[in-house]
């Protein structure tokens, strides 16, 4: 792999002794260690790095992280009326929380579907495609009238919400400023706890104050998505995106390119590719078995108010949009691992107050809670992009965040389970059951297995993404073909002069070329 562009596509500034390519297994463990050393990268003023992105920069980012807040907001639907979904149904929690897992377990197909069809045709088209079928099934979702058919809603939801999250790192930063990704990164990510925030206000206003009981937050939830597909409908292609056609173009055929792409991405990165997916299955028990059942152990064990549970939730989730952003600008001075190594420490320290305090203070715990387990998750974004290949950077970063979802799929089922073995006095008719213990247990062993699987991994700081350093591409395409369609970028002033016309008009031609 070490030819002219770097292993594994690294410019000048990634740390190129990483590259588990370069290096025998007994070097590799033998960094470990020391690449865990901060680089100590100077602290910019995190204003001039927002002020870095120009204004489609901006718009990419925008319609990126209102789509992934929304893809979170129609998630969390379902686990902020857990209660409410039981009783309509006739059914226990246990048996709702399989309407979660039946999403987090088929998440993984829409990934791969429309992650494979945002690398070969665009990110345009496959995202608006996934915002029209959450339109549709969550208003199929707020008509259900068995149990049953609440489950196949919810099953076709999560093919629909897998192909998102990819696409939408993707369009948000592959044409970012390098030195504002880190910041980037932890804005797009707080989307999912902004989602969740807006969830559980809107579910304090809507669920319960009709006689249409939970349906009308399900109704309304299918409303935004309207406004995102507009929003989509008026922007272009990334400019890496365009780029990466122009080089497929060049070449003659676009097909059998991606095609070369993925055999060149498949036999050089397989390894990696299974690794991230174990570590995207600790982030996702992460996220999942601290939020999915706390709601359910604020009001069932500690008897708080409705009201309580929504400000507790609220300010949970400020803490989880602060740290995410904040640990995400830190993870460009610090590094990646170090960054994710550090706050994971410290979110297991705070499990016990998170979990066991029943006064007013659990605010307090709720805050910093999520402030460290979404500010994991901040770094994540742009280190799933630098470690993805570049061909099949949206199917990759998609794919094993979703298949991540699938290992961890049954979390929330898995603690109600749990919790089920430690019952508690009733209250009425209501069982009670000791979740904060099974919440604390569970969250304690992903911490570990959290930082294990980091400490182990790689960190490509800093990569390229452009067509240039992209080895993958040069050695499917060939150097000569990318040196070609770089000269006629230039020659017509740069990639973002190439209009979204003769891109698709590269692409229509290409796949001629294909049928021939």
């Amino acid at each position: 792999m070490a030819d002219q562009y770097g292993a594994a596509g690294y410019d000048a500034h990634a740390n190129e002794s990483q590259s588990p390519q370069k290096m025998s297994i007994g070097e590799y463990c033998r960094t470990r260690v020391s690449t865990l050393k901060p680089p100590m990268h100077k602290a910019p003023n995190p204003f001039k790095l927002l002020a870095m992105l120009n204004g489609k920069q901006w718009l990419f980012f925008l319609v990126a992280f209102v789509a992934w807040t929304w893809d979170a907001f129609d998630f969390f639907t379902v686990s902020l009326t857990v209660s409410d979904l039981a009783e309509e149904f006739d059914k226990t929690t246990t048996d709702i929380t399989w309407g979660i897992t039946l999403v987090l377990m088929l998440r993984s197909v829409g990934s791969i579907i429309f992650g494979l069809a945002a690398d070969r045709y665009g990110r345009k088209w496959p995202f608006i495609v996934n915002n029209i079928l959450f339109i549709i099934l969550e208003l199929g979702t707020g008509f259900c009238q068995t149990y049953k058919q609440f489950l196949a809603c919810r099953a076709l939801f999560g093919i629909a919400m897998g192909g998102l999250y990819g696409n939408a790192a993707a369009t948000a930063l592959e044409d970012c400023p390098e030195e504002a990704r880190g910041l980037m990164s932890g804005i797009l990510q707080q989307g999912y706890a902004f989602g969740y925030l807006l969830a559980t206000a809107f579910a304090r206003g809507l669920v319960n104050t009709t006689s249409h009981g939970w349906r009308p937050l399900f109704w309304f939830g299918a409303g935004p998505p309207v406004l995102i597909i507009i929003f989509r409908l008026c922007l272009p292609e990334t400019d890496a995106y365009k780029a990466r056609v122009l080089v497929r173009n060049e070449r003659g055929n676009i097909g059998a390119t991606f095609i070369a792409e993925g055999k060149v991405a498949l036999r050089e990165h397989w390894l990696l590719l299974i690794y991230l997916v174990l570590l995207m299955a600790g982030f996702n028990f992460m996220s999942h078995g601290s939020q999915d059942l706390y709601p359910t152990m604020l009001k069932n064990q500690y008897n708080f108010s409705a009201n309580a549970v929504t400000v507790i939730q609220v300010v949970a989730n400020l803490g989880a949009m602060t740290g995410g952003t904040l640990v995400g600008y830190c993870s460009q001075i610090f590094g990646r691992r170090f960054s994710i190594i550090v706050i994971s420490i410290l979110g297991g320290a705070l499990l016990y107050p998170y979990t066991y305090t029943s006064s007013s203070a659990i605010i307090a715990a709720a805050f910093f809670e999520q402030f460290c387990v979404q500010g994991a998750w901040g770094v994540i974004p742009i280190h799933l992009m630098e470690l993805s290949p570049g061909s099949f950077r949206t199917f990759v970063v998609g794919t094993a965040y979703q298949l991540g979802n699938l290992v961890s799929s049954a979390s929330s089922t898995i603690e109600a389970e749990l919790g089920e073995d430690f019952p508690l006095p009733p209250k009425g008719k209501t069982a009670r059951f000791e979740y904060g213990k099974v919440i604390c247990i569970f969250m304690g062993c992903v911490y570990v297995y959290v930082i294990i699987l980091t400490f182990v991994g790689p960190e490509y700081l800093k990569r390229s993404f452009d067509v240039q350093h992209d080895s993958d591409l040069a050695a499917a395409a060939g150097h000569d073909t990318i040196e070609k369609s770089m000269k006629k970028m230039r020659g017509n002033g740069g990639v973002e002069n190439e209009s979204t016309e003769e891109v698709d008009a590269g692409l229509e031609k290409g796949t001629a070329r294909n049928t021939d």
